[in-house]
């Protein structure tokens, strides 16, 4: 290599891998490298130049200016992940073939989709990232925020290591506890003080949350030392961290926080203490919500009568109710739909009569006030994480109106299954597919636990195989289709099989409609399998192996994708 090709690609940081691929392309003829004279050495400056680059890119560094020598990285403990892990995980970093959007996609899978699952399924056996790999299981995080958490877990001490030496990395120091800094343990008095009254805004929260986890009460007097003296948009963050392992026994600092100067402050403390059906602001709630809701027993069935408060005088706003509507609001409704989600779930059969939270919600509701009340519920049943009342909202899977009286949206539907026990979420899921087909499903499986429970799965494959039947193009479910290839159990390939021939053409069916379905239940089929050879391969030796599903082998991880 020439010393100004070396200078070029060594010192100064302006050359880009861009500039390199640029010349190489066009040719030095054409686009002369900037690093050596004209003539026949031009393209073996630039290969020289092109080596080094790679080189440095492997390591996870940017060209720059000699500098001290960065100190050795740290050891990693944990167990040496299995070679054909190894290059299973090489080969889905390298993947870019993922389509966006709902177009036709083939018959091969999505490996980048997979990448995910992978990653939280090495984490959970405890293995250590391969340092070769590093760079670009960073790369891959910094472009997708949802791979951070497992990607960083992964990864360990070595990818901070690393993001200390290139910028393009520092979103792992930020996502990092306190920059990825060593924090102190709760028996350190003295260097807990210190990072709590020195510290930068990101480990002081790293701190607090630490703390948090293993001694509340101490993190609990750390807050309330400086309460005062913080501002209010980090009062807002460092009260956030209460929500973790919220207790009864944080209902002092929460009333106190009552009485902050800021109101999104007030407003939070109030939402963490309607979440403690015991303390004092739910029982003042309670009070106030059952003035404006009563039996009513003068018709020839008992209902609900609503009369909504006159006003929000001031010691409803201190407990947190906003005085002032949105848009399209009524005050009085407003109102009240606070008072409602803030009352402990609780006091409600008492005051209406000793009925069940089932018989509650069955209840008339006079004066078209219905809506108002149950979507308050709903919201309460989701706060309070109350299964009972959440499963009275939801109502029968099969009800005409898809989701029972309260669930007044997909949404709410979505939040209210998140209370429930993940089998019981995946039976109600799975009635509610069989009653009213995937059109409206797609929210309500992305709350079930992965891989999907049996007779979820079937439900899904059931409705897939009857929208294929009725001769439509499939990618109006390329969504469902996408989750059943990451959710759906590997073990559910074999009962696919059926389904990959291209079925009879109907008069009215779309033109080649059947050739598509054929495909993407091959894809379906094949990402399956895939995942088996994935969890197979992450297997510690010696640990038991799962059944591979039938059919034919999957591919190796070098001809995959």
């Amino acid at each position: 290599m020439n010393a100004t090709s070396a200078a070029r690609t060594g010192a100064d940081p302006a050359v880009s891998w861009d500039d390199l691929l640029t010349a190489a392309l066009l040719g030095t003829d054409r686009r002369p490298w900037a690093g050596a004279a004209p003539g026949r050495a031009a393209p073996t400056a630039l290969l020289d130049a092109a080596a080094v680059a790679t080189v440095r890119r492997r390591a996870g560094l940017r060209p720059a200016r000699a500098a001290r020598r960065p100190e050795p990285a740290p050891e990693d403990p944990r167990p040496v992940l299995p070679a054909a892990a190894a290059r299973r995980l090489a080969t889905l970093l390298a993947d870019r073939s993922g389509a966006a959007g709902g177009g036709r996609r083939g018959s091969a899978p999505d490996l980048m989709e997979l990448l995910p699952q992978w990653l939280a399924a090495a984490v959970g056996h405890g293995y250590a990232a391969p340092p070769q790999a590093l760079p670009a299981l960073l790369d891959a995080a910094r472009g997708r925020t949802d791979l951070r958490p497992a990607a960083l877990a992964f990864a360990g001490p070595r990818a901070l290591w690393l993001a200390r030496l290139n910028t393009d990395w520092r979103f792992a120091l930020r996502a990092a506890p306190g920059g990825g800094a060593a924090l102190p343990g709760p028996d350190d008095a003295e260097a807990v003080e210190r990072l709590w009254q020195e510290g930068l805004f990101a480990e002081r929260v790293a701190l607090l949350g630490a703390l948090r986890a293993r001694e509340p009460a101490l993190a609990r007097e750390l807050l309330a030392s400086t309460w005062p003296k913080e501002r209010a948009e980090d009062r807002l963050m460092f009260l956030d961290t209460l929500r973790a392992g919220l207790a009864a026994e944080d209902e002092p600092f929460l009333e106190q926080a009552l009485g902050d100067r800021s109101r999104n402050v007030r407003a939070t403390a109030a939402e963490l203490l309607s979440a403690l059906p015991h303390s004092a602001l739910a029982a003042r709630m309670a009070v106030r919500a059952a003035a404006c809701v009563a039996l009513d027993r003068t018709g020839p069935v008992p209902a609900i009568a609503v009369e909504p408060p006159l006003e929000c005088d001031a010691s409803m706003e201190r407990d947190g109710v906003v005085a002032i509507p949105p848009a399209g609001r009524g005050e009085r409704s407003w109102w009240l739909g606070q008072l409602v989600e803030a009352a402990p779930l609780g006091s409600w059969p008492e005051r209406l009569g000793g009925r069940t939270a089932r018989d509650i919600v069955a209840l008339p509701v006079a004066d078209g006030w219905q809506g108002e009340l149950h979507a308050a519920w709903c919201r309460a049943a989701v706060r309070q994480r109350d299964a009972g009342w959440s499963r009275a909202l939801l109502g029968a899977p099969s009800a005409p109106e898809a989701g029972g009286p309260g669930a007044v949206s997909l949404a709410e539907r979505a939040k209210l299954l998140a209370a429930l026990e993940p089998a019981e979420r995946a039976a109600w899921v799975a009635g509610f597919i069989a009653t009213h087909g995937l059109s409206e499903a797609f929210q309500l499986l992305g709350v079930c636990a992965v891989p999907w429970a049996p007779p979820l799965g079937r439900s899904v494959v059931d409705a897939l195989n009857i929208a294929r039947d009725a001769g439509s193009y499939p990618w109006s479910f390329s969504g469902v289709m996408g989750l059943a290839e990451r959710c759906l159990d590997p073990a559910e390939a074999a009962r696919l099989e059926g389904l990959l021939a291209v079925p009879d053409e109907r008069e009215d069916a779309a033109p080649g409609a059947g050739g598509y379905w054929a495909e993407a239940f091959q894809r379906l089929v094949s990402t399956l399998r895939l995942r088996a050879a994935m969890a197979e391969e992450l297997a510690p030796a010696g640990a038991p192996r799962a059944p591979r599903p039938e059919g034919p082998s999957v591919q190796p991880p070098d001809a995959v994708g």
